[in-house]
């Protein structure tokens, strides 16, 4: 019992969404993807049906299979608790939905199949875990090594492989990353100024 107590519950925003992420796995089983297909998968629907707008944000919560899920949050759980140490809780929940925003309206408005999965939140964590250093006028290293790594390997394979993953969700995640990374941390320089 005293070990349990010893536990933290250190990153409210990261563990809770990896939590609601399985949950939602677990209800997809025992549905058969049903519920992946109602609530957390985005593919072209009429905009008369009120669920492609939960779909648009619920997708990033909804995952294939286990092995998909564990290669999302392996790192998010690995990267996402220190950015949400550095940015706060309030900021990485907004950082989170306006990536699932951007990602589910892209990738309906590009693209004929269907998503899921928090890839792109991943790929967003990744870039901006790049600006964790950030100082006034600089542009880190790390986060060119991390653009050209990351960001030119799903461009590559996103014109030379052939499968059933979103590279453009990727891209887009790592897109968000940068502009959320160069943006929070810019405001926070200009309130640093202002004390």
């Amino acid at each position: 019992m005293k070990v349990i107590k010893r536990i933290q519950y250190n990153s409210p925003v990261i563990l809770t969404y990896a939590l609601l992420s399985l949950l939602v796995l677990g209800i997809s089983a025992l549905t058969a993807g049903r519920s992946n297909q109602l609530l957390f998968m985005v593919y072209r629907a009429p905009p008369t049906d009120p669920l492609t707008y939960i779909r648009v944000v619920g997708h990033v919560l909804g995952h294939a299979d286990f092995s998909h899920f564990l290669g999302n949050f392996l790192l998010i759980l690995l990267i996402g608790p220190m950015l949400e140490e550095k940015y706060g809780s309030v900021t990485m929940l907004i950082m989170i939905v306006i990536t699932a925003l951007v990602t589910g309206i892209s990738f309906k408005v590009a693209s004929l199949g269907s998503l899921l999965g928090a890839s792109g939140v991943a790929f967003m964590l990744i870039l901006l875990s790049s600006f964790v250093n950030l100082k006034r006028g600089m542009v880190p290293l790390t986060f060119i090594l991390v653009v050209i790594a990351y960001i030119g390997q799903e461009v590559y394979r996103g014109f030379t492989l052939n499968n059933n993953v979103s590279y453009l969700t990727h891209i887009i995640g790592g897109i968000c990353g940068a502009v959320l990374g160069f943006y929070v941390n810019k405001t926070r320089m200009v309130k640093d100024d202002d004390l």
